[in-house]
């Protein structure tokens, strides 16, 4: 006991030494205070982005069994059909369960208690999930009950919903009388809405399987208005392993499955020949963000890392020359008994308070940078959910942070004053030379660490000056894209009308109608075709459903032929690159395709222009045939493009 009283009371003095040590060189602590909190703040922070997005398990009961399985290549992702997932859960029934989740859509809705309140439709998040997944995930009701797969059998039968426990305490304030009320859901891909019956509440911290959205509503998979399609890869395929159970088999099984399956709808549905499966860990659950912005976080990870030895290098550089300061204090404190551990120790007790100083003002930074970065990853409209609570995980990374610091600030200024000889010390030290080597060290090391984070930050900014100068093949300024939304669908004819009033008004250069526009990032139509009467292409090609003046309006230029006659049918006009593949060395106008499969898309198309390439989701993609057909059936939404010298 008299041991442990000792070395209490050496740790007291030696706290109160450093403490004197700091205050003696006020401005030189606060120096390396601010400049290792801002470093270790920014190593926190990124971990915390980090852990929300890719680390932390989903809030279900042995979160290690789930899985989620997708078809790389076959440009559909982890996207599926539901027909084609029934089928599949239906052949794997005895060897793993199969749950089908939607990707959750932003949605108008209203609840019953606000009719005639004069409050308008309000944006959630929806997602549509098999009714068996709150009971494989381990779920329980905050209030009410959950959804059943009795809930789940035939398609538009049971519209029921669920109310996450976060969308219920911020929107209801948690008032137990909304079980047994209706909500009305708009139908995100038709006319129209449905009325709903809110049967109970998920339990607290459950918000989805997409890390970086928070689902607010859950309704069964059957509710959704294209679950009867078979072109529709609208839903997510999650697997749960029974206990025990190794994925590998799973996998194989699921892959001889879906073969199967391709050839049967091969003759039918030609994208769907020689698929591949891959099955991977959703432990911490699946998001297209974390697909968009894995490398980036990476990235950042590695580079703050960077900035952390940096900073570390540079304070132990000045422990060092403090320590090469300090060499008669060490020798006397050698001549009166203190041994190499008392003196590591003293050095290591003069690192660590620093290393909490910083630690407390990286906290600061991190509380700070968290939801300052997430602000700006989306638009304000549709911003990213990541939840960044302090738990023990962060909790335990700012420890081993700050433990780790202390170690590197404090090794070799500890060994250096720990190796000290007193008498060397006292008349004046060893050579000035060799003193130098160790300081000289760390001066490379960290001149090593400063040229590789410039170099990493300069093909941060070479990136993104390519991205921001990538041609994309159309011109977007002076160019306004208006998203509208019709409550029935509306002939071509009127959306054409909206289109040639707004032509009409002072200041509009041009304007036109589609789809969608270029470089949403969401939205594409895939299809493969067939030249002139031939087989059908093994590559899909990406369709566009535009307007007369659409090209003049996105100053696409028109290569050859000519643009859409007013309410014309049966044409299209195909990028250079279309031309190029299918028709090398000819002149494609004249020619004709069909649009495979069947369906509406089942038609037949007469090539009148050649229009210029252009990128069609996003910026990082590459040049792909493309096809633009005019419209021809009703809609309820589409996008107006209007050009204007006074935008």
């Amino acid at each position: 006991m008299s041991e442990i009283i000792r070395r209490l009371e050496s740790l007291r003095a030696d706290i109160v030494f450093g403490w004197r040590q700091l205050n003696k060189h006020k401005i030189t602590s606060a120096a390396a205070i601010l400049s290792l909190g801002l470093a270790i703040g920014a190593c926190t922070a990124a971990f915390r982005l980090m852990d929300a997005l890719f680390l932390r398990p989903l809030p279900i009961s042995e979160p290690q069994r789930l899985y989620v399985i997708s078809r790389p290549g076959s440009g559909f992702g982890d996207g599926w059909e539901h027909m084609r997932f029934r089928r599949m859960r239906a052949a794997m029934k005895d060897h793993a369960d199969l749950i089908a989740v939607s990707f959750p859509e932003q949605t108008d809705l209203r609840f019953a208690s606000d009719q005639g309140s004069g409050q308008g439709m309000e944006k959630a998040y929806v997602q549509y999930v098999s009714g068996w997944m709150f009971r494989s995930f381990g779920l329980r009701p905050a209030l009410g009950r959950l959804l059943t797969e009795e809930d789940d059998l035939e398609p538009g039968a049971h519209p029921l919903a669920v109310l996450s426990y976060d969308y219920w305490t911020r929107r209801f304030e948690r008032n137990p009388k909304v079980i047994g009320s209706t909500i009305t859901i708009a139908r995100k891909y038709g006319v129209g809405s449905e009325v709903f019956d809110i049967i109970g509440v998920a339990g607290d911290g459950f918000t989805g399987t997409e890390p970086g959205t928070a689902t607010e509503v859950f309704v069964p998979a059957m509710m959704h208005p294209l679950v009867r399609l078979p072109m529709a890869s609208l839903f997510r395929i999650f697997v749960r392993l029974p206990p025990g159970a190794r994925p590998e088999p799973v996998r194989d099984r699921l892959e001889a499955i879906l073969r199967a399956l391709s050839r049967e709808d091969g003759k039918d549905f030609p994208y769907r020949r020689n698929q591949t499966l891959s099955m991977e860990s959703a432990g911490a659950g699946v998001s297209g963000m974390q697909k968009n912005y894995g490398q980036a976080l990476a990235a950042l990870g590695v580079l703050v890392a960077l900035v952390l030895l940096i900073a570390c290098a540079n304070v132990a550089n000045l422990m060092s020359a403090q320590a090469a300061a300090r060499a008669h204090e060490m020798a006397l404190r050698v001549s009166i008994g203190a041994g190499r551990a008392r003196l590591i120790q003293l050095v290591l007790v003069e690192s660590a308070m620093l290393a909490i100083a910083a630690a407390i003002a990286g906290a600061a930074v991190a509380w700070w940078a968290g939801p300052f970065i997430i602000a700006r990853i989306n638009p304000s409209n549709n911003p990213a959910h990541l939840s960044l609570v302090a738990d023990w995980r962060v909790l335990g990374f700012g420890l081993a942070l700050t433990f780790a610091v202390t170690l590197l600030l404090g090794c070799a200024p500890a060994l250096r004053a720990s190796a000290v000889r007193p008498a060397s010390a006292l008349r004046g030290g060893d050579n000035p030379r060799s003193r130098g080597r160790l300081m000289r060290a760390l001066i490379a090391l960290q001149a090593s660490f400063c040229f590789l984070v410039l170099f990493v930050s300069g093909l941060f900014v070479t990136t993104f000056n390519r991205l921001a100068q990538q041609p994309v093949g159309f011109s977007a300024d002076r160019l306004l894209a208006l998203d509208t939304v019709t409550p029935r669908n509306e002939t071509p004819s009127v959306w054409n009308q909206v289109a040639e009033h707004l032509r009409s008004v002072p200041g509009v250069e041009s304007a036109a109608v589609s789809e969608w526009p270029l470089l949403d990032g969401i939205s594409y139509r895939l299809n493969h075709v067939a030249i002139e009467g031939g087989p059908s292409t093994d590559a899909a090609v990406r369709f566009l459903i535009v307007s007369s003046k659409w090209i003049e309006t996105m100053k696409l230029p028109l290569i050859e032929g000519r643009d859409f006659r007013a309410d014309e049918t049966g044409c299209a006009i195909v990028n250079r690159e279309f031309a190029k593949e299918y028709f090398p060395g000819r002149n494609a106008i004249g020619k004709w395709f069909d649009a495979k499969p069947g369906g509406d898309w089942g038609r037949h198309f007469q090539i009148v222009g050649v229009a210029g390439d252009t990128r069609y989701r996003t910026v990082r993609d590459p040049i792909l045939p493309v096809a633009y057909i005019p419209y021809q059936s009703a809609w309820y939404k589409e996008t107006f493009l209007v050009a204007s010298p006074l935008l």
